[in-house]
Protein backbone atom coordinates (compact mmCIF):
# COMPACT_ATOMS: atom_id res chain seq x y z
CA UNK A 1 0.00 0.00 0.00
CA UNK A 2 2.77 2.48 0.87
CA UNK A 3 5.45 0.94 -1.36
CA UNK A 4 5.45 3.73 -3.95
CA UNK A 5 5.53 6.71 -1.59
CA UNK A 6 9.01 8.25 -1.67
CA UNK A 7 10.70 8.62 1.69
CA UNK A 8 11.84 12.19 2.36
CA UNK A 9 15.45 12.69 3.43
CA UNK A 10 15.83 13.04 7.20
CA UNK A 11 18.28 15.95 6.99
CA UNK A 12 18.45 19.13 4.95
CA UNK A 13 19.97 17.98 1.63
CA UNK A 14 22.07 21.16 1.37
CA UNK A 15 23.56 20.58 4.81
CA UNK A 16 24.69 17.04 3.97
CA UNK A 17 25.98 17.80 0.47
CA UNK A 18 29.59 18.24 1.71
CA UNK A 19 29.39 14.72 3.21
CA UNK A 20 28.42 13.39 -0.20
CA UNK A 21 31.10 15.44 -1.93
CA UNK A 22 33.87 13.89 0.18
CA UNK A 23 33.11 10.51 -1.40
CA UNK A 24 32.35 11.59 -4.96
CA UNK A 25 35.63 13.57 -4.96
CA UNK A 26 37.59 10.34 -4.50
CA UNK A 27 35.65 8.55 -7.24
CA UNK A 28 32.46 7.19 -5.69
CA UNK A 29 29.28 7.03 -7.75
CA UNK A 30 26.14 7.85 -5.80
CA UNK A 31 23.24 5.42 -6.05
CA UNK A 32 20.23 7.43 -4.94
CA UNK A 33 17.34 5.14 -5.92
CA UNK A 34 16.59 1.43 -5.59
CA UNK A 35 16.54 1.27 -9.39
CA UNK A 36 20.08 2.67 -9.55
CA UNK A 37 21.22 0.06 -7.01
CA UNK A 38 19.66 -2.76 -9.05
CA UNK A 39 21.07 -1.36 -12.30
CA UNK A 40 24.57 -1.22 -10.81
CA UNK A 41 24.48 -4.77 -9.50
CA UNK A 42 22.83 -6.11 -12.67
CA UNK A 43 25.58 -4.54 -14.80
CA UNK A 44 28.40 -5.66 -12.47
CA UNK A 45 27.72 -9.31 -11.69
CA UNK A 46 31.45 -10.02 -12.00
CA UNK A 47 34.30 -8.14 -10.42
CA UNK A 48 34.40 -6.15 -7.21
CA UNK A 49 32.26 -3.33 -5.86
CA UNK A 50 32.80 -1.38 -2.65
CA UNK A 51 29.55 0.02 -1.28
CA UNK A 52 29.90 2.71 1.35
CA UNK A 53 26.76 3.37 3.39
CA UNK A 54 27.32 7.00 4.29
CA UNK A 55 25.89 8.66 7.38
CA UNK A 56 25.74 12.01 9.18
CA UNK A 57 27.07 10.58 12.46
CA UNK A 58 30.34 11.61 14.05
CA UNK A 59 32.11 8.32 13.33
CA UNK A 60 31.30 8.76 9.63
CA UNK A 61 32.87 12.22 9.70
CA UNK A 62 35.85 11.39 11.88
CA UNK A 63 36.71 7.85 10.79
CA UNK A 64 34.64 6.28 8.02
CA UNK A 65 34.77 8.79 5.17
CA UNK A 66 38.43 9.77 5.75
CA UNK A 67 39.41 6.11 6.15
CA UNK A 68 37.56 4.97 3.05
CA UNK A 69 39.07 7.83 1.03
CA UNK A 70 42.56 6.92 2.27
CA UNK A 71 42.00 3.25 1.44
CA UNK A 72 41.44 4.18 -2.21
CA UNK A 73 45.04 5.44 -2.40
CA UNK A 74 46.05 1.76 -2.25
CA UNK A 75 47.86 0.15 -5.20
CA UNK A 76 44.90 -2.25 -5.58
CA UNK A 77 41.30 -1.05 -5.38
CA UNK A 78 37.80 -2.35 -6.22
CA UNK A 79 36.54 -2.25 -9.80
CA UNK A 80 33.58 -0.10 -8.73
CA UNK A 81 33.07 2.25 -5.79
CA UNK A 82 29.51 3.31 -5.04
CA UNK A 83 27.69 4.91 -2.14
CA UNK A 84 24.23 5.30 -0.66
CA UNK A 85 23.39 7.72 2.13
CA UNK A 86 21.48 6.34 5.13
CA UNK A 87 18.71 8.70 6.19
CA UNK A 88 18.91 10.56 2.89
CA UNK A 89 18.63 8.02 0.05
CA UNK A 90 16.51 5.83 2.26
CA UNK A 91 14.98 3.51 -0.34
CA UNK A 92 18.35 3.04 -2.06
CA UNK A 93 19.96 2.27 1.30
CA UNK A 94 17.25 -0.30 2.05
CA UNK A 95 17.91 -1.90 -1.35
CA UNK A 96 21.66 -2.13 -0.67
CA UNK A 97 21.01 -3.55 2.79
CA UNK A 98 18.81 -6.25 1.26
CA UNK A 99 21.89 -7.40 -0.68
CA UNK A 100 24.08 -7.51 2.45
CA UNK A 101 22.77 -10.70 4.02
CA UNK A 102 23.94 -11.99 7.36
CA UNK A 103 24.69 -8.55 8.81
CA UNK A 104 22.38 -6.19 10.70
CA UNK A 105 21.74 -2.73 9.23
CA UNK A 106 24.67 -0.51 10.08
CA UNK A 107 25.71 3.00 9.15
CA UNK A 108 28.24 4.05 8.42
CA UNK A 109 29.49 0.80 6.97
CA UNK A 110 31.25 -0.57 3.91
CA UNK A 111 30.66 -3.82 2.07
CA UNK A 112 33.02 -5.30 -0.49
CA UNK A 113 31.22 -7.45 -3.04
CA UNK A 114 32.98 -9.89 -5.35
CA UNK A 115 30.94 -11.46 -8.13
CA UNK A 116 27.78 -10.35 -6.34
CA UNK A 117 28.64 -11.79 -2.91
CA UNK A 118 29.81 -9.93 0.20
CA UNK A 119 33.43 -10.94 0.86
CA UNK A 120 34.20 -8.29 3.49
CA UNK A 121 31.92 -6.24 5.71
CA UNK A 122 33.00 -3.29 7.82
CA UNK A 123 30.23 -2.64 10.30
CA UNK A 124 29.82 0.49 12.40
CA UNK A 125 31.35 -1.19 15.47
CA UNK A 126 34.53 -1.72 13.45
CA UNK A 127 34.67 2.02 12.68
CA UNK A 128 33.68 3.66 15.97
CA UNK A 129 36.63 4.91 17.99
CA UNK A 130 39.16 4.06 15.29
CA UNK A 131 41.54 6.38 13.51
CA UNK A 132 40.93 6.80 9.76
CA UNK A 133 44.25 5.01 9.08
CA UNK A 134 42.94 1.94 10.93
CA UNK A 135 39.76 1.97 8.85
CA UNK A 136 41.86 2.37 5.70
CA UNK A 137 44.14 -0.52 6.67
CA UNK A 138 41.21 -2.92 7.16
CA UNK A 139 39.85 -2.00 3.74
CA UNK A 140 43.26 -2.17 2.05
CA UNK A 141 43.71 -5.70 3.39
CA UNK A 142 40.35 -6.66 1.87
CA UNK A 143 41.28 -5.04 -1.45
CA UNK A 144 44.62 -6.85 -1.52
CA UNK A 145 42.83 -10.17 -1.00
CA UNK A 146 39.88 -9.71 -3.35
CA UNK A 147 40.51 -6.93 -5.88
CA UNK A 148 42.65 -6.53 -8.98
CA UNK A 149 42.16 -3.01 -10.33
CA UNK A 150 45.19 -0.75 -10.17
CA UNK A 151 44.81 2.18 -7.77
CA UNK A 152 44.68 4.82 -6.59
CA UNK A 153 41.21 6.13 -7.41
CA UNK A 154 42.56 9.71 -7.70
CA UNK A 155 46.06 11.12 -7.80
CA UNK A 156 47.99 11.66 -4.57
CA UNK A 157 48.06 15.38 -5.35
CA UNK A 158 44.27 15.55 -5.66
CA UNK A 159 43.81 13.36 -2.58
CA UNK A 160 45.92 15.74 -0.50
CA UNK A 161 43.53 18.59 -1.40
CA UNK A 162 40.54 16.81 0.16
CA UNK A 163 39.07 18.65 3.15
CA UNK A 164 36.66 16.79 5.43
CA UNK A 165 33.56 18.18 7.05
CA UNK A 166 33.71 17.44 10.78
CA UNK A 167 30.09 17.54 11.88
CA UNK A 168 27.84 15.29 13.91
CA UNK A 169 24.28 14.48 12.87
CA UNK A 170 22.92 16.21 15.96
CA UNK A 171 24.12 19.52 14.48
CA UNK A 172 22.68 18.96 10.99
CA UNK A 173 19.27 20.59 10.43
CA UNK A 174 16.38 18.19 9.92
CA UNK A 175 14.57 18.33 6.62
CA UNK A 176 11.18 20.05 7.16
CA UNK A 177 9.63 17.53 4.74
CA UNK A 178 10.71 14.58 6.91
CA UNK A 179 7.93 13.17 9.06
CA UNK A 180 9.54 10.29 10.91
Amino acid sequence: MFGNIPMAPMYDPNAVQPMRDELTYVGFTELTTPEAVDAHFDANKEGTTLVMINSVCGCAAGSARPGVAESLQNAVIPDNIVTVFAGQDRAATDKVRSKITGYPPSSPSAALFKNGEVVFMMERWMIEGRHPAQVADMLKNAYNLHCGKTGPSISKEDYEKLVYLKACGSKIPKNPAFQG
